[in-house]
């Protein structure tokens, strides 16, 4: 399960919806939606600090225009969606369907195939 990525800013527990990359050689701060991946060199930061966030003179600030998205679902809410997708997916054969399709792999053993995928009987 993937943990909620929090602000960088010191004594901040509000949940990151952004991300500060500097160009130092551009002297320019660039501050759009939160990136998919915490960087090394990157900083994720709340709505307010987003927002907020003020440079050197000299410097400029790229914001990103608009609200910024809501953080990515939790490990719990993707493993939940997961599931629910393969419980859709999944397919009960007709009888006598899989049976048109079984390979004897040693000639004892009948073997399921259906398209690339084989089942193999766990070994004696």
């Amino acid at each position: 399960m993937r943990a909620v990525r929090r602000c960088n800013r010191t004594a901040c527990v509000r949940p990151a919806v952004a991300t500060l990359t500097y160009a130092h050689a551009d002297l320019t701060a660039v501050v759009g939606p939160l990136a998919t991946y915490a960087e090394p060199h990157s900083y994720d930061l709340c709505e307010e600090h987003a927002l907020g966030l003020t440079v050197p003179r000299g410097w400029e600030v790229l914001r990103h225009v608009g609200d910024f998205p809501a953080p990515i679902p939790h490990g719990d809410d993707l493993e939940a969606l997961a599931d629910a997708v393969r419980e859709a997916a999944r397919v009960d054969p007709v009888p006598g369907e899989l049976a048109a399709d079984v390979d004897i792999a040693d000639g004892s053993t009948p073997t399921g195939r259906r398209g690339h995928l084989r089942v193999v009987p766990p070994p004696h």
